[in-house]
């Protein structure tokens, strides 16, 4: 090969303003900038990593130094400043790589750099790299150099842990915040790579490698050199998923499906299926919640935007978020979330990840066995008409009726009394309250079903969801009738009846659903918010109308709320108004112990 090949990271590094990714905000301000004159001696560049900090600072540190800047702001690349700059032996740009050169002797050498004024140019520049890492006496020793500068010296800071710096460097310098790339700018720079290397890629594999890059462009450009050398020139979705290790979004899509036709079967092969390639089950719960996560947000246009994908992915997104209800997401994401936080902890990993989808399953669609079994409230024997049915059975019964015998429902079974004629309203009511059980002879046979309370409460909580969402229309004065209600009905709960008695829910937009409350401060807020599942349930069935929803926020400007007063306020307050009663508590000789 007669041409060094060079990795796209470098290749690629941008050298205008103009061709950094992702920071359009930030490079006019700092173009404007230098376009006024208008430059302080020290800056702080914070943000993720490969976002493009120490880029900007090297461009930054050109563009200042240029002696023919273009009329929008960048740097010729024609004269010698500009030229000794490319070529990477320019006097007046020093770095600092912090990470390796954090001690005092370090600062000190920059420190004795920075009272040498530029040869050419009119400013010198010191960058340094991973400032977050320098010791607490290099910060020291560096603080008087940073504060007062020579009119010539401009410092750049860049970390990705602005937290760490100390507070009397972050007030000398300039911060500027460095986002995270989009996934759409990503892919657009991926595609322009391929455009000059005559590599041909599909969208859904440069998709693939944008949302790996987690939000770095160095990171992008490093798997997309990754992939490409084991394709030929020829990037598919498949050999992206392939070299990446990545989970294929399908398998998510084909799970959905199984919940949503309660499928339990499928859903633990299609986990086999994964396992046996060889990804981690905590990998997959994470995939799977971030699945749900996105068919959530593309179920609605206002929060579709959120989706960080090609069209044709957040299509399909929006296709398969139509077949679920709102609620699925909230409560399969809980169940994800469980399944996260438990499974460090689990001795059955797989266990845990299994039952996690069986009941994502029982979340739509309930089990077989459920749906076919009958009520046990309410035991009609099969019997003649003519033979009342006793209340007990003999101490000779079989062993299937005695095990029945001590079940809760005991109590709600009515004392048979002889036949006669049912009430006109009850005739037709008997049918269909409950299917006439099988009988051996005469006797009625009565199937127990014998579960343990662990069994049971999984049972109950998997059928709960099933019934089908309420939405009933309703007023806001139904809504602060009911709101009413539940003050007076849940007295115990002092601290959130005295928020409720005044903060009532206003109406949000014209959706007649979505409602606000606003507090007087932190604390009853952090109060609403570990009563809101009992005081939304209350809400919900009241008004029948499962889409309330109810914003909780803290006011900007002061309320008057109501003090609970002791009861030594509350008598000081009585003899203020009423004179009478202080001479009545003084006839008496009455106070407070």
């Amino acid at each position: 090969m007669s041409d060094k090949y060079i990795v796209s990271a470098r290749k690629y590094r941008p050298s205008t303003f103009r061709s950094v990714v992702g920071q359009q905000s930030l490079t006019h301000t700092l173009k404007t900038a230098i376009a006024s004159g208008r430059l302080a001696h020290a800056y702080l560049f914070c943000g993720p990593r490969g976002v493009g900090k120490t880029t900007c600072a090297r461009i930054f540190a050109k563009t200042i130094n240029c002696e023919h800047p273009t009329p929008d702001g960048e740097a010729c690349n024609e004269c010698p400043s500009c030229k000794a700059f490319n070529d990477q032996r320019s006097y007046n740009i020093n770095e600092l790589d912090a990470a390796s050169n954090n001690s005092v002797d370090n600062i000190r050498d920059l420190t004795d750099q920075v009272r040498i004024p530029p040869q050419t140019g009119r400013y010198r520049v010191f960058i340094i790299d991973e400032v977050h890492m320098l010791s607490q006496a290099a910060f020291n020793a560096f603080l008087k150099t940073l504060e007062e500068p020579p009119e010539y010296a401009i410092f750049i800071l860049a970390t990705t842990e602005k937290q760490k710096v100390i507070p009397t460097i972050l007030s000398r310098c300039q911060i500027y915040d460095f986002a995270r790339i989009t996934v759409p700018d990503i892919v657009q720079q991926l595609q322009y790579v391929c455009e000059q290397e005559s590599i041909e890629a599909e969208p859904a594999a440069l998709n693939v490698i944008a949302q790996k890059a987690d939000g770095a462009m160095r990171d992008a450009l490093s798997i997309f050199d990754q992939v490409a050398a084991s394709t030929e020139g020829h990037i598919t979705y498949q050999s992206a998923l392939d070299n990446l290790n990545v989970l294929d979004y399908d398998y998510y899509f084909r799970l959905v499906d199984t919940f949503l036709a309660g499928d339990v079967n499928q859903a633990l092969l299609i986990y086999k299926e994964i396992r046996d390639k060889g990804f981690d089950s905590q990998f997959f719960i994470n995939g799977l919640a971030q699945h749900l996560r996105d068919l959530m947000v593309a179920a609605t246009p206002q929060t579709r935007v959120l989706l960080e994908m090609n069209d044709e992915v957040a299509q399909r997104y929006g296709e398969q978020s139509t077949k679920l209800a709102p609620g699925f997401y909230y409560r399969a994401l809980d169940l994800c979330n469980t399944c996260d936080l438990n499974y460090r902890n689990a001795s059955s990993k797989q266990l845990l990840v299994e039952l996690t989808l069986v009941k994502l399953c029982q979340l739509v669609v309930p089990q077989p066995q459920q749906a076919a079994q009958p009520s046990l409230q309410k035991i009609t024997p099969a019997a003649a008409p003519t033979q009342p049915a006793p209340q007990q059975r003999p101490a000779s019964q079989p062993p299937q009726a005695q095990a029945a015998a001590p079940q809760p429902v005991r109590p709600q079974v009515a004392p048979q009394r002889p036949p006669q004629a049912p009430p006109a309203s009850a005739a037709p009511a008997a049918p269909a309250a409950q299917p006439a059980p099988r009988t051996l002879g005469n006797k009625p046979r009565i199937m127990v079903n014998v579960t343990s309370p662990a069994a049971a409460a999984v049972q109950q909580q998997a059928a709960a969801p099933v019934r089908q969402q309420r939405t009933e229309p309703f007023t806001v004065d139904r809504l602060h009738e009911v709101w009413q209600e539940y003050i007076e009905q849940h007295p115990q709960e002092k601290a959130l009846l005295t928020t409720m008695s005044y903060a009532l829910p206003k109406p949000v937009g014209d959706g007649g659903e979505h409602f606000e409350m606003v507090v007087a401060s932190p604390t009853e807020l952090k109060n609403v918010e570990e009563h809101r599942e009992g005081l939304m349930r209350f809400l919900c069935n009241a008004v029948k109308n499962d889409r309330l929803v109810l914003d909780v926020k803290v006011s900007e400007v002061p309320i008057d709320t109501p003090k609970i007063l002791s009861p030594r306020e509350v008598v000081e307050q009585i003899k203020e108004h009423n004179p009478n009663f202080t001479q009545f508590l003084k006839d008496f000789d009455l106070g407070l112990a």
